[in-house]
């Protein structure tokens, strides 16, 4: 007895409650001088000391009902001052020693029964009223246990085991919602339910947690105890467990099982029938109390509010059991002693199955330990991290998203130089000194910054305090003080604005498109949402840190972890060159602006030996940093309706007719596959007739070669020319050159443009005529290209390989590391482009493109004009294709400009002005600082 009041003591020294652990200590004290006391009486007086403890237990439940304390629905206290008790514990006493003196006695057996249930229905009623069910139940196994102890008939037993097999579904309706919801969660087996259910969750919890030694070392050991409902009484045993270990646990359960066998084998020393009575059924009290309770812990038995004995906190029960253990040591020291006129021993009648029943209780209760040890074994593991996930909440830490910047690092896209500064309510709140320090910090005003921190719930975990510097920022997060973070502020800037927009694209919250696309990304999480920012998103976007508090039931912060600092995102270099890119934005714009307004334009520089891009240029276009975040909502509407869809990166996902510059396709098929032969003369002139449609030429031109061809863009040569190649050896060949087909560059949302066969044609419920090969011939009909597209067959032609075109170069912090590039794929008729090559070279030094003819290197380019029903400017794309110098091309550039003039006098000086620019500065525009090689 003693060593389970002290784990009892022990327990509520662990969970924080030492004023509980010192009064359940005196009450014990009191209690045991109590038990001294009466294990000095004789036998013959504790029968006047149970009589009265019955009687004064019946008056006081009777004046419970009256001026009794109310708590959880249930009137089962008295209050005197500031002393409460609970009668229904000293009826427990009173009861077991008078139904032992009635039981016990010599008189008939239908006289000991019938004054046994009229005795134990009185205080067993009273109880109900409360009510108080968990210890009306223990009265009424007290009761039977002392009916089947004391012999009573089965004749007498049986009748009453039946009425009350029928009458027992009827006491349902008399449980409260509680407690109704308890017998519920156990019937349902799901310790998930709210109420109840948590509480055996918490239990589970408790004894997985504690070990085999205990919480005593870890320092969350207080606010784990603060999970566990009831941790003082019902739940005192998976408390004890886990703060003090399993050992502790099963010391409890030994103990129990030691007293109750003591109790069992006292019942065979005294030498009245009472007195073994009062023996076996405490012992039989004392065991289905530590049944009771250990399967409630477990979940094996509904919680029923039964407190394991001696260990849960209760003055009452305390002092009541003591004295009831002083009344079985009285009764069997009375027994001990053999007086000359006793008669002897077997003379009386001991206790009924006092022993079976002993064993039948340890049996539950080491099953029910072993239960224990192999939740501990098996679901240990889960149960922990159950326990320690309930008492977190987290917050991310957001990395600072890497910069994004031109080939010679100047910065293209970059957070702004400014950090946010988050508070915890609960926890700053809690230190007025901090309060004062992160306004002077911030520059908050302390009334508006305990304001804020007052408007919001306990349980909120962070407060934005205000926007600061970063240099401010750095000092703040330097102090380290408890409850105030500093993130970085999410804001992104693009220095270029639209000059570069449609190419960078922009970084905003995660849409429900990009959350499938990357699992486990926050549903707040900035990340790329177009352009460049979308294509290298997870080289940017970096590893967010975590910041994490305990929290206690409520929900509400009482401590802050040490944080999981975020990894910032990689820089990304690009191949551009700001400077070309500017002069590049800047020829098309004024190329633009000399057309009627609505038109659209977009232009290429690529360097056509790896596919690296120098320069994008697409306009209209509009200013990225109108997203933010924040997004400024009503000037990027006012951006989106403007005309020309600005939204669009149009050297990638706009596909026009490539007009003339598609001749450079058609003349590489006849190289590939020969019908004229580079050097054939073909009568041209103004039109071509084929199966009854002419088709115009753009002037009255003499018979001409492929070379001349190529050079004046002669219309009737190439309608020719297709016409005997054929549409399968035409598409084909330009399938070969990547038409109709995304080119691959890192930038999402590319258009594939459209090369239309005979087969695809038909597949669409269109027909393919003669004519349609015809005027596939000078790029119109079922084809449409992106600029980017024109730039790569160009380039195709210049060298004889196809290359992917990349804008991402390489990537790192401080140090960076080329990106992969893809190798370029050689052409199978790259030997006989040649003539091609001859042609591109005369149409800038006597034909078309005769304007590039000025520049400082030998320039090969291609013009062109196509009718595009989709234009909005007199239904003309404008084109020229220029690869130079043309001995060992450098660069491609191309451009595509909207309206009614011709390649020459549109995109002609577009591309112009680039390539003289680019010559002109071209060692600066391809160094770049070191980078290392890619792995």
């Amino acid at each position: 007895m003693l060593v389970l009041i002290g784990l009892g003591v022990l327990n509520l020294y662990a969970i924080g409650g030492r004023s509980l652990a010192a009064h359940q200590l005196a009450i014990a004290a009191a209690g045991l001088l109590a038990l001294l006391l009466v294990w000095r009486l004789r036998a013959s007086v504790l029968v006047y000391l149970g009589w009265a403890c019955y009687g004064v237990a019946v008056l006081f439940l009777c004046a419970v009902l009256v001026i009794g304390t109310e708590a959880n629905g249930a009137q089962r206290w008295l209050a005197v001052g500031a002393f409460t008790f609970q009668p229904s514990e000293l009826v427990k006493l009173g009861l077991l020693i008078v139904l032992a003196s009635v039981v016990g006695s010599s008189r008939p057996a239908w006289q000991r029964f019938t004054f046994a249930i009229v005795l134990a229905v009185v205080p067993i009623g009273l109880t109900v009223l409360e009510p108080d069910l968990s210890t009306a139940t223990l009265l009424v196994a007290i009761t039977v246990a002392m009916l089947i102890l004391g012999r009573v008939p089965a004749r007498f037993l049986v009748p009453l085991f039946g009425g009350a097999a029928v009458v027992a579904p009827l006491a349902i309706g008399l449980l409260r919602p509680y407690q109704l919801e308890r017998l519920t969660t156990f019937v349902s087996a799901n310790p998930q339910n709210a109420g109840p259910g948590w509480a055996v969750l918490q239990a589970h919890i408790a004894l997985a947690s504690g070990g085999w030694l205990g919480q005593l070392g870890n320092p969350q050991r207080q606010l784990l105890a603060q999970y566990l409902p009831d941790r003082e009484t019902d739940l005192a045993l998976s408390s004890l467990t886990e703060q003090w270990g399993l050992a502790a646990g099963a010391l409890a359960v030994l103990a129990a099982l030691v007293l109750v066998w003591r109790l069992a084998l006292a019942a065979r020393v005294p030498r009245s029938r009472a007195g073994g009575l009062v023996a076996a059924g405490f012992a039989m009290l004392l065991g289905v109390e530590a049944v009771v309770s250990l399967g409630g812990n477990l979940g094996l038995l509904p919680v029923a509010g039964v407190p394991f004995p001696m260990t849960s906190y209760g003055g009452t029960a305390v002092a009541v059991h003591l004295v009831a253990l002083g009344v079985v040591l009285s009764v069997r020291r009375d027994g001990a002693r053999r007086r000359l006129w006793s008669a002897p021993a077997w003379r009386y009648a001991r206790p009924r199955l006092a022993r079976f029943a002993a064993l039948g209780l340890t049996g539950v209760l080491l099953l029910f330990t072993v239960y224990a040890w192999n939740l501990q074994e098996k679901q240990g593991d889960s149960l922990r991290l159950a326990g320690q996930v309930q008492m977190t909440r987290c917050l991310t830490l957001p990395a600072a998203r890497g910069t994004i910047t031109d080939r010679h690092g100047a910065p293209l896209g970059t957070g702004v130089d400014a950090d946010t500064v988050l508070a915890v309510p609960a926890l700053l709140r809690a230190h007025s000194d901090d309060v004062q320090r992160v306004s002077h910090l911030t520059g908050v005003a302390p009334d508006t910054l305990r304001a804020a921190l007052d408007a919001v719930p306990a349980t909120t975990l962070s407060v934005p305090v205000a926007d600061v510097a970063r240099a401010v920022g750095d000092q703040i997060a330097s102090v380290n003080l408890p409850g105030v973070l500093v993130t970085p502020k999410p804001t992104r800037r693009y220095p270029e604005g639209a000059s570069l927009a449609p190419l960078l694209g922009f970084a905003g919250i995660a849409t429900p498109e990009d959350l499938k696309r990357w699992p486990g990304l926050r549903a707040d999480e900035i990340v790329g949402r177009s352009g460049i920012e979308q294509a290298y998103d997870a080289v940017l976007r970096g590893v967010d840190g975590q910041q994490c508090f305990d929290v206690n039931p409520a929900g509400v912060p009482v401590a802050q972890r040490p944080a999981r600092p975020a990894i910032p995102g990689a820089n990304l270099a690009l191949s551009l060159d700001l400077g070309l890119q500017r002069q590049l934005t800047g020829a098309l714009g004024t190329a633009l602006a000399a057309e009627p307004a609505g038109g659209i334009g977009g232009a290429v520089m690529m360097d056509p030996r790896t596919g690296a891009v120098l320069a994008m240029a697409s306009l209209p276009s509009y200013d990225d940093n109108l997203y933010g975040p924040p997004v400024d909502s009503t000037a990027l509407r006012t951006a989106e309706q403007l005309p020309g869809r600005p939204m669009l990166e149009h050297a990638t996902q706009t596909a026009a007719p490539p007009g003339s510059t598609f001749k450079l396709v058609v003349a590489s098929a006849d190289m590939a596959h020969p019908v004229l032969g580079p050097a054939t003369v073909v009568p041209t002139g103004a039109s071509f007739t084929l199966g009854g449609h002419t088709f115009n030429n753009w002037s009255n031109l003499p018979p001409q070669n492929l070379v001349q061809a190529i050079a004046w863009s002669n219309d009737v040569y190439f309608y020719k020319l297709a016409n005997s190649l054929g549409a399968e050896a035409l598409t084909g060949t330009a399938a070969q050159f990547g038409v109709g087909a995304p080119t691959g560059i890192d930038l999402p949302g590319e258009s594939g443009g459209y090369l239309g066969t005979p087969q695809t044609v038909q597949q669409v419920g269109q027909t393919w005529y003669a004519g349609s090969t015809v005027i596939l011939g000078i790029g119109q009909g079922y084809l449409t290209v992106t600029p980017l597209q024109d730039a790569r067959w160009t380039a195709a032609v210049a060298t004889g390989k196809l290359v992917t075109p990349q804008l991402g170069l390489a990537t790192g912090t401080g140090t960076y590391t080329a990106l992969p590039v893809q190798a370029p794929v050689p052409l199978p008729f790259a030997g006989a482009l040649d003539p091609v090559r001859a042609g591109m070279r005369a149409a800038v030094t006597s034909g078309t493109a005769a304007r590039l003819n000025a520049l400082p290197v030998p320039v090969g380019a291609k013009t062109g004009t196509a009718e595009d029903s989709s234009s909005a400017n007199g239904g003309l794309d404008d084109w020229m294709t220029a690869a130079a110098p043309m001995t060992a091309p450098s660069i491609v550039a191309t451009a595509m400009v909207q309206g009614p003039g011709e390649g020459a006098t549109s995109a002609g000086p577009v591309v112009q002005q680039v390539l003289a620019y680019y010559f002109a500065h071209e060692r600066d525009i391809l160094a770049t600082p070191p980078i290392q090689p890619g792995r």
